[in-house]
């Protein structure tokens, strides 16, 4: 068996992720895709208690949602539902949250199963930053989705990832919680 971990503040989750894990779910041969929800990345800045309980709990009311759809809604196919789950694995560790501790975790949690990594292109721009990068790339098989303004097939290249051919949806929760701040309705990319 072969699962997909997609890790991710999702604060929001939004139609951009929702691309990402449709295409994994319909086009690779993953046979699940878990959305890490992490509670706080250790190179972003710390998020308050309560929100991050928040934050779980709006993601797994959003799989909800998308999985109640059908797919002619917008939704999943009903066996692309039954394939994706979300874990609060994170918020049972102990800081700091190292994404190579975590994908041990789930392998040693269970060990018949291949875990992908599933990261976009900005973070593998910046993957030297992360806490033991070069054993994760090694231990881990890594999977990238492409993202806007970086050259996703180069850096895909130098590090040794697989890219994948997911459409580029040009938004991001940082860019929703900005303009939302700025009293602007971001609502049509949310999920």
């Amino acid at each position: 068996m072969k699962t997909g971990l997609f890790f991710g503040s999702f604060n929001p989750v939004h139609k951009g992720h929702f691309a990402i894990f449709k295409y994994l779910l319909e086009k690779s041969d993953l046979d699940n895709v878990v959305l890490v929800v992490s509670p706080q990345n250790p190179l972003k800045a710390k998020w308050e208690e309560k929100s991050i309980a928040h934050r779980m709990k709006l993601v797994t009311e959003s799989v909800a949602r998308l999985k109640s759809k059908s797919r002619e809604n917008g939704g999943l196919s009903k066996s692309d539902t039954d394939r994706l789950f979300v874990s609060d694995i994170e918020f049972s560790m102990t800081p700091p949250l190292y994404t190579i501790n975590t994908m041990r975790k789930f392998r040693e949690l269970e060990p018949d199963v291949e875990f992908v990594l599933i990261i976009g292109a900005d973070n593998l721009s910046i993957i030297e930053k992360w806490h033991d990068w070069q054993r994760l790339l090694k231990e881990f098989e890594v999977w990238v989705y492409p993202r806007s303004g970086i050259d996703s097939r180069a850096l895909s290249k130098k590090y040794g990832t697989h890219l994948i051919d997911a459409s580029l949806i040009d938004i991001s929760s940082t860019e929703i919680r900005e303009n939302e701040s700025k009293g602007i309705d971001m609502s049509g990319f949310k999920i």
